[in-house]
């Protein structure tokens, strides 16, 4: 009787465990969401559009960068957050690679009277800009960033902390440099 049992007990664990025991098999061409189809699902679209909402919405030309990081991008995108009241208003710009994640470089711009204050703490440096504004180099967690006025506008110049050593705070000088150029020019991206 214990022997039937115990073979009785086999049994029923090799056939729980055999039912248990599948193999799951993945699908080879399944296949991520492409950047171009994710982007616009969250409020993204082109510079083009974006910067122009932003113009209008504020009734102020803008003026972009004309230099980018010296990095490998495979699409750019803008938005303008035209939340409630204007504190929150906002254009973003956004570089990013589906090559190379930590290839991710952020524009943002609002107005001065809403901007971001910086605290202190997270200043690394303090750079003077061609046109005589002082640009404040912070860090914070994940990423480096240029803070800087112009215009009547904050603009903040982000980085992935993971590329630092490829685009340190003087590029992004240069980058925030840049907007130097007549105003009868026109935006790089219009």
């Amino acid at each position: 009787m214990k022997k039937s049992f115990f073979l009785l007990m086999l049994l029923f664990s090799i056939l729980i465990c055999g039912i248990n025991n599948g193999t799951v098999y993945a699908i080879t061409n399944d296949k991520p969401q492409p950047l171009e189809e994710i982007y616009p699902e969250i409020g993204y679209k082109t510079v083009e559009e974006a910067v122009k909402e932003f113009e209008q919405h504020f009734k102020q030309d803008l003026k972009l960068p004309l230099r980018i990081p010296p990095i490998n991008f495979t699409h750019y995108f803008g938005r303008f957050s035209d939340l409630d009241g204007d504190i929150n208003d906002s254009f973003e710009l956004k570089f990013i690679s589906d090559e190379s994640p930590e290839n991710h470089y952020k524009i943002n711009v609002r107005p001065v009277n809403h901007k971001i204050p910086i605290k202190d703490k997270y200043i690394f440096k303090v750079f003077k800009l061609k046109n005589g504004n002082e640009a404040k180099y912070m860090e914070y967690r994940s990423f480096g960033a240029l803070v800087f006025e112009r215009d009547n506008w904050q603009y903040i110049l982000s980085i992935d902390k993971r590329i630092s050593d490829k685009v340190t705070p003087e590029v992004l000088v240069e980058i925030a440099n840049s907007i130097d150029y007549p105003s009868e020019k026109k935006n790089p991206f219009q």
